[in-house]
């Protein structure tokens, strides 16, 4: 099978309005070369999986500003292990405390970019930590 685009599903869950941040991460992994699915506000964690089985991606990065990263990352971790998808890689971003940062990774969470990350970074990071899926 010939190398393929890295698929990426950006997404933002829960009741967080604010998508500005996801919008540009999106189009800086499509200027980087990858294919990029986004799936607008007001994602739930079942809808972020299913949507990610279907479009077959590599992984999916959210972003969370309202509080809730706590519950909605492993949400979306543990779903992804009860459709047998653990290999899709999970990292997000946004107002997440310094503190929570290693509590999310040990449920699973691959990364976390904070505010001031740079798109460059980011790219660099998915392109070294993210291989297309078999």
């Amino acid at each position: 099978m010939p190398d393929r685009k890295l698929r990426i599903l950006v997404a933002k869950p829960g009741l967080d309005g604010h998508d500005r941040g996801a919008k540009i991460i999106a189009r800086a992994l499509r200027d980087a070369g990858m294919e990029v699915i986004y799936t607008g506000l007001h994602q739930t964690p079942e809808m972020i999986v299913s949507a990610a089985i279907q479009e077959d991606v590599d992984a999916i990065g959210m972003s969370i500003m309202s509080g809730a990263h706590m519950t909605l990352f492993p949400a979306v971790i543990d779903l992804l292990g009860k459709e047998d998808a653990k290999d899709i890689l999970v990292f997000g971003g946004g107002i997440i405390p310094d503190a929570d940062i290693p509590k999310l990774k040990s449920k699973g969470v691959a990364e976390i970019f904070t505010p001031g990350s740079s798109t460059q970074d980011i790219v660099k990071w998915i392109n070294e930590h993210i291989s297309t899926r078999a």
